[in-house]
């Protein structure tokens, strides 16, 4: 097999989110998107992002958020959604395996987060 493109495409990079190292990897699987986001330098908790495909209106598809491991928190999934929404879109509808671990979860972070999401992309 002398393939040149990797089986499991991955990029990664470390940047300051108000003041905190922040690393990101982007991994893409065959079946999903695999992102981990920490500022602990840990996995943090494991969430599933999926597309619902109840959703009544296709050109916006509403997402279900399932915390497969950690604290399964009303925030976590707020910070799940806001993270990896326009990541399953782009990657057409594919589900996504968020590791978080987050000291700062406000609104501004989350944004310079998705932007940090955005260079990582292997989709």
């Amino acid at each position: 097999m002398s393939s040149t493109e990797p089986i499991i495409r991955s990029k990664q990079t470390e940047k300051e989110v108000n003041g905190i190292s922040t690393q990101v990897v982007c991994s893409q699987f065959s079946n999903y998107i695999f992102i981990v986001l920490t500022q602990y330098g840990k996995m943090g908790t494991l969430i599933s992002v999926t597309p619902d495909s109840r959703s009544n209106d296709i050109s916006t598809p509403a997402f279900t958020t399932k915390v497969l491991l950690g604290k399964d928190e009303p925030l976590t999934h707020v910070c799940a959604k806001n993270l990896a929404t326009f990541v399953s879109q782009e990657a057409g509808n594919r589900p996504v395996l968020l590791g978080l671990a987050l000291k700062d979860s406000s609104i501004d972070a989350i944004k310079q987060m998705k932007e940090i999401i955005k260079s990582c992309q292997v989709w």
